[in-house]
């Protein structure tokens, strides 16, 4: 499995590109995920080749659709979006479906998104690149129900999905019920757990990106509610995703979790069972 860092971590660090870039090589990640704005500012043609001659690729640039823009707008900066992916050799740019939930879109609403996804995908596959909706709570994707439907009503090769494990099952989802749900549509994972279902709002868009915001409650990737020494054992071995880390300690807790996820899938994926996982953390004994 290929596995990345995401730029997204150092949000609130005095870093550069190259020294994330250096403490990825160390730890042994195969590339950096580029947050949208990280990407925008760092200048791509002195990085690029920088970057792949230290191994590292860039395999998605997370940024963020503006749907409700008007026409003129939202053609831009779909525009503006491809042409920074290819810039940065990044196959995939990552957006989220809207900023309300499936249950609070009505359906005048959700065909409009629908619409501006299909139309941001098609421009974008004309590319070669293909646009990534994240599983979400806030979004049209932010139930396994909700996300198969927009998928089918934008019939779009280039759309596919960014599968958030811990949001899938924040949604009420078995995240491996829904990766079969979904076979085929998954071309890429944000990996990160947490320590129990009522910490969740630490995940909080509003919380996340405060420098002043809560961590507690974000935990190591083997340490909290979700089983991903099992969840892991399941996906495919041509699997690619990011472990998504928020919180502190920020090159130790990397570093530990990547070492642990290479252990987990070089020893045991063979023997990843059939049957749906016991989503709760194993306890020793």
């Amino acid at each position: 499995m290929r596995l990345s860092l995401c730029t997204i971590t150092f949000r609130h660090h005095l870093l550069s590109i190259r020294d994330i870039a250096d403490f990825a090589r160390r730890a042994g990640f195969d590339g950096i995920e580029l947050w949208g704005v990280h990407a925008r500012n760092q200048g791509p043609g002195e990085h690029r080749a920088w970057l792949a001659a230290q191994g590292l690729a860039v395999p998605m640039i997370s940024d963020y659709l503006p749907l409700d823009a008007d026409a003129e707008a939202f053609a831009r900066r779909v525009e503006e979006m491809g042409e920074m992916a290819r810039a940065w050799g990044a196959p995939r740019i990552r957006t989220f479906a809207g900023r309300k939930g499936s249950a609070d879109t009505g359906e005048r609403e959700r065909a409009f998104l629908t619409g501006r996804l299909r139309e941001a995908a098609a421009r974008l596959g004309d590319r070669g690149l293909r646009l990534l909706v994240e599983t979400h709570p806030g979004t049209l994707a932010d139930t396994t129900a909700s996300l198969v439907r927009l998928l089918d009503e934008a019939p779009e090769p280039a759309l596919r999905v960014n599968f958030d494990l811990l949001h899938v099952w924040e949604g009420g989802d078995d995240p491996l019920l829904a990766r079969r749900r979904l076979a085929g549509r998954i071309d890429y994972h944000h990996l990160k757990n947490v320590r129990a279902r009522r910490d969740l709002a630490v995940f909080r868009p509003a919380n996340v990106y405060a420098a002043a915001g809560r961590r507690e409650g974000m935990v190591p990737l083997f340490e909290g509610v979700l089983d991903y020494d099992r969840l892991l054992r399941a996906l495919p071995a041509g699997a690619e995703g990011s472990l998504e880390w928020f919180g502190d300690r920020c090159h130790e807790v990397l570093a530990a979790d990547l070492a642990a996820v290479r252990r987990c899938r070089a020893g045991r994926l063979e023997e990843a069972p059939d049957e749906a996982p016991r989503l709760g953390r194993r306890r020793a004994g």
